[in-house]
């Protein structure tokens, strides 16, 4: 039998149970996967509860991110080979592959190996985040040399992953965290200025950071009522990527300063990326190469054991992490 991730109603951590299922067996163009390390997202907390993109169909697994070794290929599959250690590329919906468990189903375009320095902790921290910052940042926002780039939330995984990603593109990156509690943290992780934004006039200290101009480039995950202070931050021709909605309250918007600065504003996901064969293999070919210089690299903030699944959950949810919260798979 194998153990996975399931829940039979939307809700709280609490929702969550392990089950034991028959061991499944890939069908063409699927890969099994032994895991040894599963990476928690906000995503699943959302899905969870009923407020993401697609709803469950339960009883559901949940689970985006996962690495281990694979165990068997279905018909088809090429370019892996039984033992592999890999890590997956969320290219897929919930409802058709979810992958919190011990031993999970992929569809073989989602599988990566990874390079070999990287434990399955830190692989299983990889794909959702870097893959999220390249897609804003470089393939969308078009982030070059002497860029100055405003990321919210700079304290999640996402966060840091785009810390990294502007510097692998030549631009500066300014982390906006709500408090200056994380402060040295973020420097330590290369930030190279932190704004607290409830305890500085965000506008005016980017304007000081810019000598006026303002920042060309804004990651948020935000939204809410913080972006008008982003907006009057923003360069002319800035572009403000928008990729999470932490604050559900309506967001103020002044639309003479969207007109005369000539801002783009777009809303971004991750599977735009992931679901466009051409889009998906440059980014992977981009965060492979960063983390095979070392100009990548994750940051696990935690880990928990696979029986703690739920308390995971209400730890990505206090939001008090660094990094990636990771669930771990034992071996026997």
């Amino acid at each position: 039998m194998n153990r996975v991730v399931r829940f039979h109603e939307t809700g709280g951590p609490e929702v969550l149970h392990l089950e034991e299922v028959p061991l499944p067996e890939p069908g063409p163009g699927e890969v099994l996967i032994r895991t040894r390390a599963l990476g928690l997202n906000r995503a699943e907390s959302m899905f969870r509860l009923g407020q993401y993109g697609i709803d469950p169909v339960f009883p559901s697994g949940i689970g985006y991110e996962a690495a281990g070794v694979v165990e068997a290929l279905g018909d088809g599959v090429s370019g892996l080979r039984v033992g592999d250690a890999v890590s997956l590329v969320p290219s897929f919906a919930m409802t058709d592959y979810a992958v919190h468990g011990e031993a999970v189903l992929a569809p073989a375009h989602a599988v990566v190996t990874h390079p070999e320095r990287l434990s399955f902790e830190e692989a299983a921290s990889v794909w959702m985040q870097f893959m999220t910052a390249y897609g804003g940042l470089v393939d969308l926002a078009g982030v070059r040399p002497g860029d100055t780039v405003l990321i919210s939330a700079a304290s999640s995984s996402v966060g840091l992953a785009a810390i990294q990603v502007a510097h692998k593109a030549g631009a500066r990156a300014v982390a906006l965290t709500r408090t200056s509690a994380k402060r040295q943290r973020l420097l330590d992780a290369g930030a190279d200025e932190v704004i607290a934004t409830a305890e500085e006039d965000v506008p005016a200290r980017v304007r000081e950071l810019t000598d006026g101009q303002g920042a060309r480039v804004i990651f948020d995950a935000v939204g809410g009522t913080a972006l008008a202070d982003l907006v009057t931050a923003a360069a002319p021709d800035a572009h403000l990527v928008l990729y999470g909605l932490l604050d559900r309250a309506p967001a103020p918007l002044n639309v003479g300063e969207v007109l005369f600065k000539h801002l783009t504003i777009r809303g971004f996901e991750l599977f735009e990326i992931t679901t466009d064969d051409r889009r998906r293999a440059e980014a992977v070919a981009f965060v492979t190469d960063g983390l095979a210089k070392g100009e990548l690299t994750p940051t696990v903030d935690r880990t928990f054991p696979l029986e703690d699944i739920a308390e995971a959950h209400r730890y990505l949810e206090a939001g008090g992490q660094v990094g990636k919260i990771v669930v771990t798979v034992p071996t026997s």
